[in-house]
């Protein structure tokens, strides 16, 4: 189940990396967005590997208006769950404004077409 998200992207955390079990080495970076809602409106996405971290901030800068495509994981280590936001696509939100996004209006289509 993958879920969706748009808002302002605020801010861009502090890349960190490290040395897997395996000896493979890892990147990951987190970043905030915050929606239009009146309550739990901020949200800390983040990506996985090089590839993603470095295109993260070349098609994305703080203060845009971006839609977020993520999945949310849990994880455990003695005892205690941690909760993730991993996005797997990021993109600048369509029919943006000046960083404000706007909103479709439905259409309506009133065809009498029926196929029986």
């Amino acid at each position: 189940m993958s879920l969706e998200i748009t808002g302002k992207l605020e801010k861009f955390l502090d890349v960190e990396s490290g040395t897997s079990k395996a000896g493979k080495e890892w990147k990951k970076q987190s970043f905030l967005v915050r929606t239009e809602e009146e309550y739990n409106n901020l949200y800390c996405f983040e990506v996985f590997g090089e590839e993603k971290v470095d295109n993260l901030t070349k098609y994305q800068k703080e203060n845009d208006t971006v839609k977020v495509v993520f999945n949310v994981g849990c994880n455990e280590w003695k005892g205690k769950y941690f909760t993730s936001l991993s996005a797997w696509r990021i993109e600048k939100a369509e029919g943006a404004v000046n960083g404000v996004p706007t909103v479709e209006q439905p259409t309506v289509n009133n065809d009498d077409d029926l196929p029986f």
